[in-house]
């Protein structure tokens, strides 16, 4: 071979290297510009159903509720009456059934203004089924159709005992239906458990009012308690509202 064609030669495999070497780097940059795009997908997916759970968490605070949004008033008396309670524990429905008719009575004749304020401070005792909560919430979805205080007293009038599992959804919406509280709204809020995270956000702020235990009892601002820091009587609750009316 000439020494003129062995150069031609060899400036053609040249060109051919530098074409494919060329055509090397195109697909590093061609895939390292998928990979890319890949990974920002995936971040965007991620950070969508990061940003989706936490939507999921959002409160749902019922239109109805007072008190920065942690209680169903009663009533629009003079003097009001805070009472914070577990649906699950046992001195409330105790305080109940010895208190709850008389200050019901007061708040519908505008005595009082009685504020309910269902805590959750008790889903330990339900066997895993947060009972506390689930019941607050359904209190909550029956405030929004105005059927706040039949449901609380139902769900008193069938309390479940600690360390059981407390009454299922599906017994709830039974004993909603037995007070006239048949909507599809509210069969739905308790299962879907719309009021969840709100019943989660109301026991919060009970602890950041310094409040331990249910119920706990505020009349016009002061916690009233029996002798060595007992649930107050029904007499001694009636004393405090009257000399609180004066």
């Amino acid at each position: 071979m000439s020494k003129g064609k062995r150069d031609r030669t060899a400036q053609a495999r040249a060109i051919v290297a530098q074409q494919q070497a060329a055509e090397r780097r195109r697909k590093v940059t061609l895939w390292t510009s998928v990979g890319v795009v890949l990974v920002l997908f995936v971040a965007g997916l991620v950070g969508y159903t990061v940003m989706s759970r936490q939507n999921d968490g959002k409160v749902t605070t019922p239109t109805v509720a007072v008190d920065d949004g942690t209680a169903f008033a009663i009533g629009s008396g003079p003097v009001v009456v805070d009472v914070y309670e577990d649906f699950m524990c046992p001195a409330c429905g105790n305080f109940e059934q010895a208190s709850g008719e008389s200050l019901q009575n007061m708040a519908e004749a505008n005595k009082i203004t009685l504020r309910i304020h269902p805590v959750a401070i008790l889903d330990q005792y339900s066997n895993g089924t947060e009972y506390s909560t689930r019941a607050a919430g359904a209190a909550a979805a029956a405030a929004q159709e105005d059927k706040f205080l039949e449901l609380h007293n139902v769900l008193y009038d069938n309390q479940p005992e600690e360390n059981t599992d407390g009454l299922s959804n599906e017994k709830i919406i039974e004993l909603a239906k037995s007070v006239g509280l048949t909507s599809e709204t509210f069969a739905n809020a308790v299962n879907e458990g719309t009021y969840k995270t709100w019943a989660t956000d109301v026991t919060e702020k009970f602890s950041d009012r310094d409040f331990t235990g249910t119920p706990t009892i505020v009349v016009d601002g002061t916690k009233l308690t029996g002798p060595n820091d007992t649930v107050p009587t029904s007499e001694l609750l009636t004393q405090t509202i009257e000399k609180a009316a004066g």
